[in-house]
């Protein structure tokens, strides 16, 4: 019988550890996804999407990025996020300014500048910006752009690439044969 008192406590000492070891990640786990859940809403307050935009989670920083309802002062913020899928998110925001987009369009990572060239909604003044880029298939997005100008794609048939060449000319082409 005593043995039994000496087992019990160490039983139930176990299945606390247990329980704790699997329902705290389970419990962390639901608080980022509540998070998520509430960047992504069309109701969240501005003063919740701020909050929500200096979350430790990129996750949650790229929801808010995305959410057509954050303030245009906000998607500036998070276009310096150290996260590039954040700086893509807020690329792709069609709230986001002018001014965000030259900086983005002047961003470090590549992949963010190539989403940047490959926006339908990118500015002119971004474009002209990426035309320039260091990277040639950061130019040959441009060159594909349908909203790059005539007088961007003339840079570009002067490019030292065979393709950016070759796309800028296929741009001009189409141009053209929309004009008429």
């Amino acid at each position: 019988m005593n043995s039994a008192k000496f087992y019990l406590p160490h039983s139930l000492l176990c299945l606390w550890f247990l329980l704790c070891s699997t329902a705290l990640p389970v419990l962390a786990d639901n608080g980022m996804d509540e998070r998520r859940r509430l960047a992504s809403h069309p109701s969240t307050s501005v003063e919740d999407l701020r909050q929500l935009a200096g979350d430790t989670d990129w996750q949650v920083r790229l929801v808010v990025a995305r959410n057509r309802k954050s303030p245009v002062d906000l998607l500036h913020k998070l276009a310096g996020d150290p996260h590039p899928q954040v700086r893509i998110g807020t690329a792709t925001n069609l709230n986001t300014a002018e001014a965000t987009f030259l900086l983005l369009a002047r961003d470090n990572d590549q992949s963010v500048r190539s989403v940047v060239a490959r926006f339908e909604f990118v500015p002119v003044s971004a474009l002209a910006l990426l035309a320039e880029d260091k990277q040639a298939e950061i130019r040959q997005e441009v060159a594909r752009n349908l909203n790059t100008t005539p007088e961007i794609l003339q840079k570009l048939l002067k490019d030292e690439f065979d393709e950016v060449r070759f796309l800028a000319g296929q741009g001009l082409q189409r141009i053209r044969e929309e004009g008429q």
